[in-house]
């Protein structure tokens, strides 16, 4: 009898060789793309994946009225239009930064801002990482002018503050405290804020898409 059969290890199966590779960075799109998180390349970015995982990420962690969820791609959609009525001479370029957003929470999810702050900075820098890349991949700046950005914010307070008093249970002195007052817009888009209510995800990504075509048909 040898001595490797006398010798327990000699019985106990190799190790999956599966369980020796390095944890894997990239996810697989519906695309086909792969996208590295690590380091993410323009060139695995396709619209059709960012509109199908914007249209199945719920704002507010799900805790919205409604029998639908209130999508982020339905929230982005809100937040250019918003953009667009506060700065009607804009550029398309602009219109599609603020439609693009929230557009790395097609990756990341769509983190509420206490969980975010918990999480700290290398979260933010992440996300401005693949937001660079997705700028890129659409011909707009890796970063926008400071003036812009500051608009796409003013106009994603208009939507939140909105949001959170008709869909997820926020008194309106609490949404005054976190997202300011909501400033005045024409009457057809403020009355449609006024009686907000989630799309199912088919209709918020088909509308997400046709909207991103009517932004980028002249680029």
């Amino acid at each position: 009898m040898s001595s490797s059969e006398n010798d327990p290890k000699a019985t106990v199966p190799p190790r999956n060789v599966v369980e020796e590779r390095a944890p894997r960075a990239w996810q697989r799109m519906l695309s086909g793309r792969r996208l590295d998180l690590l380091n993410p390349s323009p060139a695995d970015i396709d619209i059709a994946d960012i509109a199908h995982g914007l249209a199945r990420v719920a704002r507010w962690n799900g805790q919205t009225f409604g029998a639908h969820a209130l999508s982020v791609a339905q929230h982005v959609l809100l937040v250019e239009e918003i953009a667009g009525a506060l700065n009607p001479a804009w550029p398309d370029a602009w219109r599609l930064a603020a439609l693009l957003h929230d557009a790395p929470e097609y990756v990341i999810g769509d983190l509420i801002s206490p969980f975010k702050t918990a999480i700290g900075l290398d979260y933010k820098a992440f996300e401005l990482k693949l937001l660079e890349a997705i700028h890129e991949r659409f011909g707009l700046p890796a970063k926008v002018p400071a003036d812009v950005g500051a608009e796409i914010k003013r106009a994603d307070r208009i939507a939140a503050f909105y949001e959170a008093t008709r869909l997820a249970g926020f008194s309106t002195d609490e949404a005054l405290m976190f997202f300011g007052h909501p400033e005045t817009l024409n009457a057809v888009l403020t009355q449609r804020l006024e009686t907000l209510a989630p799309w199912p995800a088919p209709e918020a990504q088909q509308l997400f898409l046709e909207r991103f075509a009517a932004l980028t048909a002249g680029r």
